[in-house]
């Protein structure tokens, strides 16, 4: 019996002159094999003769553990909770969670990047959390901006507390967003958000500070200053909106908080802090695709129905799981991306979930 050819898959083999490319017809379904999870499909590429399984070029491929272990393990890392922890609840080693963390960063933050376009700029708030690496000598901030309306995670950006940082956390928080008409820009008093203001940004948005003077460790008087922009064209954004009735950071703030509570590494008076900068900016990246795609927002819930912010700000239609995310064939063709330059397509999930 002739066998159907399969378009989503691609021959990974470096000798066939098919390699990487999709939608070729030359992949069709070959055997089952047995491993201790249950059955698993092989491929077999028709130019080249070469077989290959299911799990090929996921954070599943060879794994030694089913895969539901797997996920778990990352959704407690997301959820707050330490290596070690992890280790002693699932009985696995520390190594291994480890590692299995940093396979799981690298596809989520590829589906970020690729993902995350074409949301709409209605509100943005910026802020940074301070942390450190190693000792508390090594003072490291934490970066973030997000959308307002959608809530959705924008960017994030690990390093010192300077005026480049500020540049690179903004550009890539704007730089796949759609520009409906002005919007609306509030930070705190940090200078070089204005200046980064005035070179990124100030055709586009009005912005606003908010800043917070502080006695003993309590907030006693709050600022709100206009920076650029007119009095008038302000009134007219907060009479649109949805959210905010006056210049805050509350919703920024909020997203700091579960931040902290979302990575072990940003505890507070913990002993389980980031060893090395790297390990830190990659548990955000995850962090951050848990945030927009995986966990249902509670300000967003419409009757039964509670959305993620990617499900609000139009990108998915529904909320996703770690198991369609690391497996999904955008991740793949860009894990093969890293190694080869001659592909024809990206392809388009970016409706996956409907």
């Amino acid at each position: 019996m002739k066998r159907k050819a399969l378009t989503d898959q691609c021959c990974p083999n470096p000798n066939c002159f098919l390699q990487y490319k999709f939608g070729e017809g030359n992949i069709i379904r070959h055997t089952m094999y047995i491993t201790q999870q249950g059955k698993r499909r092989r491929y077999r590429c028709k130019v080249c003769g070469k077989t290959f399984n299911s799990t090929w070029n996921t954070p599943y491929y060879r794994l030694h553990k089913p895969r539901r272990e797997f996920d778990e393990v990352i959704r407690l890392t997301v959820e707050g909770v330490s290596i070690s922890s992890i280790a002693r609840v699932k009985q696995i080693s520390r190594n291994t969670v480890s590692r299995w963390q940093e396979m799981a960063s690298q596809y989520a933050e590829r589906f970020s990047n690729h993902m995350l376009e074409d949301y709409g700029l209605f509100e943005l708030q910026a802020d940074e959390l301070r942390t450190f690496v190693q000792n508390k000598r090594k003072v490291k901030w934490v970066f973030t901006v997000m959308e307002v309306w959608s809530r959705l995670w924008l960017s994030v950006v690990v390093g010192r507390r300077n005026f480049a940082n500020v540049k690179l956390v903004l550009r890539k928080a704007v730089h796949n967003g759609k520009y409906m008409k002005r919007f609306l820009f509030t930070t705190d008093g940090f200078d070089p958000y204005a200046w980064a203001v005035k070179q990124i940004l100030l055709p586009l948005c009005v912005y606003g500070q908010v800043i917070k003077k502080r006695r003993k460790n309590r907030v006693v008087k709050v600022d709100r200053k206009l920076v650029y922009g007119t009095g008038s064209q302000i009134e007219k954004i907060l009479d649109n909106s949805e959210d905010s009735k006056n210049l805050n950071t509350s919703y920024i703030e909020r997203l700091n908080l579960t931040i902290r509570r979302g990575s072990a590494y940003l505890y507070r008076r913990s002993a389980y802090h980031a060893r090395e900068e790297e390990y830190l900016r990659k548990h955000l990246a995850l962090l951050q695709c848990y945030y927009n795609f995986v966990r249902p927002h509670r300000t967003l819930k419409f009757g039964n129905l509670v959305k993620t912010p990617a499900m609000q700000a139009g990108i998915v239609s529904r909320r996703l799981f770690f198991r369609e995310i690391f497996t999904a064939r955008l991740v793949i063709f860009l894990c093969v991306l890293v190694r080869v330059n001659n592909h024809r397509h990206i392809p388009d999930i970016r409706r996956l979930a409907a």
